[in-house]
């Protein structure tokens, strides 16, 4: 009993896959440098600019690793067919399954599209896609006072943020450090050991649920297909030969990336009436809102003028929500700059 524990143990740990999920801005690019230890000219080109997904493999902390990042899908401005194609794709390279689903979160942000990501996860994947293999990695931790720590900063003003923690089993972590050098972090190993306990926790190898399945048979299909047009054979040729695992091993990355049409009710978890205004407020634009602020007048209360533009701007109740939101986060944002300025 105790050999086969132990090779189950270092079965699962033999490479961790790791999913990173976020909205555009959201850092994932800069997460999977740090995880990976890599340059941004050497993870390619964004997700979010080729709207392809993307898979990095190395070392880290001593573990050998695969990162898959995908472009952001669970907003309103993807299509229907964007999000088939993006979710396929990002299913096939985590095949037979990820071990943690990483999902970037900014905090200064307000959480509403990252509590729909929760919610996308869950009716692709299952509840346990959710509860036992989702780590919430916080984001531009820049906006926070040097001095603040962020359990302190979500529990004192980021309830959202703590809802959003506890449907994650109260899992998070940040890989963003103040005060040290480059390449001197712990966080990476923190966030692997956090990864590896998800693991022993849940008693599984890795996520598995019937989409993940359809994803591995068609990989493996896919395999040998393309082994045996190595070899010169017609498809509809009969061989006798058998096309070993180290064959397939060759041409699996190959294999993966051919995937990009999984049998995804997109209809039935993107249904159009669900989709809410409040939902489609896109990055670039609060952006610009921000930037229109800094012109106003110093007489005006800008933050609670920034929420109520956002509800203005967004309409109906789901405006009046996120402008609350938003004018909330704004608020404090703003009086802890102007703090640290005196």
């Amino acid at each position: 009993m105790h050999s086969r524990n132990s090779h189950e143990r270092n079965f699962v740990f033999s490479e961790l896959r790791l999913v990173v999920l976020g909205r555009t801005g959201a850092g994932k690019r800069s997460a999977v440098c740090t995880i990976l230890g890599l340059q941004d000219s050497e993870q390619g080109e964004d997700p979010a600019v080729t709207q392809e997904c993307s898979k990095h493999r190395g070392q880290a902390a001593g573990r050998q690793v695969a990162v898959v990042s995908s472009p952001p899908w669970f907003g309103s401005e993807c299509n229907p067919e964007g999000r088939r194609k993006h979710i396929s794709s990002f299913i096939a390279l985590s095949s037979p399954g990820p071990h943690v689903f990483l999902l970037c979160v900014p905090v200064n942000q307000p959480a509403d599209g990252e509590a729909k990501a929760l919610a996308v996860l869950n009716k692709l994947f299952g509840p346990s896609a959710v509860s036992r293999h989702t780590i919430v990695l916080f984001t531009h931790m820049e906006e926070l006072e040097e001095d603040e720590q962020l359990d302190e900063y979500l529990t004192t003003w980021r309830q959202d943020l703590l809802e959003l923690v506890g449907k994650c089993g109260n899992r998070y972590h940040t890989l963003e450090t103040r005060g040290e050098e480059p390449g001197n972090s712990t966080t990476v190993e923190e966030l692997l050991e956090k990864v590896e306990q998800v693991l022993r926790g849940s008693g599984a190898q890795h996520l598995s649920c019937p989409l993940y399945q359809e994803a591995e048979d068609r990989v493996r299909k896919r395999q040998v297909e393309i082994v045996r047009q190595r070899r010169g054979e017609e498809p509809s040729e009969s061989s006798s030969e058998v096309v070993t695992e180290e064959e397939m091993e060759t041409v699996r990355e190959e294999a993966e990336s051919s995937i990009s049409d999984l049998d995804v009710d997109i209809d039935g978890i993107f249904p159009a009436t669900s989709v809410s205004q409040a939902s489609s407020f896109p990055w670039s634009l609060w952006e610009k809102l921000k930037s229109w602020l800094s012109w106003l007048p110093t007489l005006v209360r800008r933050e609670a003028l920034f929420g109520s533009l956002v509800g203005l701007f967004v309409g109906g109740q789901y405006g009046g929500m996120l402008g609350t939101t938003v004018g909330s986060v704004a608020t404090e944002m703003g009086r802890r700059k102007t703090e640290k300025t005196k």
